[in-house]
């Protein structure tokens, strides 16, 4: 049986979090590899026929070793069942929470040239006091600006795990 690989590019974890979840839910389906973006390079793609990729979003951006990665490998990824999700907190807004209305959805899009077979927005959470002090300002502040969450003292979640679980069943559907 052939292999499903999941990609992901986290920067404080939910994305990993998210990944991990469809894991779950998905092991009896498919062998799956999971892998960081870091060291997706030495990975043969050739060996799976299905590749998720997963990436958040932190001040605006991807991880660049997402665009690269997808640059590199775009012959490989058109040949295989592909779907590719993103992480932000600007998701928890029900009019950004979908593929074709989430500005950093659109946007790698149309930056990467690269159209899988199936995407999904997730939002991400926000977890203050883990952050270092000018993270935890410039993200305050940015929820201020986006009428979010402001209290430093806690954590935010506003992932929809059944959203991601439904993520899942499509992706894993025969």
């Amino acid at each position: 049986m052939k292999k499903t690989l999941i990609i992901y590019s986290t920067t404080d974890g939910q994305t990993k979090r998210i990944c991990d979840r469809i894991m779950e839910f998905s092991k009896r389906k498919s062998e799956i590899t999971l892998c960081e973006i870091d060291n997706a390079p030495q990975i043969d793609l050739t060996q799976y026929r299905k590749i998720v990729i997963g990436a958040s979003i932190r001040y605006g951006k991807h991880n660049p070793l997402v665009y690269e990665f997808v640059k590199v490998n775009r012959d490989e990824l058109e040949k295989k069942s592909t779907a590719f999700f993103t992480v932000n907190v600007v998701a928890r807004k029900k009019e950004k929470n979908q593929p074709d209305t989430n500005p950093y959805m659109k946007k790698f899009l149309e930056l990467s040239g690269w159209q899988p077979d199936k995407s999904a927005v997730f939002a991400g959470r926000i977890d203050y006091p883990s952050y270092r002090f000018l993270d935890r300002l410039i993200i305050r502040f940015i929820m201020l600006i986006t009428k979010g969450p402001t209290d430093t003292s806690q954590t935010y979640e506003f992932t929809d795990w059944v959203k991601v679980e439904e993520f899942a069943k499509e992706i894993f559907k025969r």
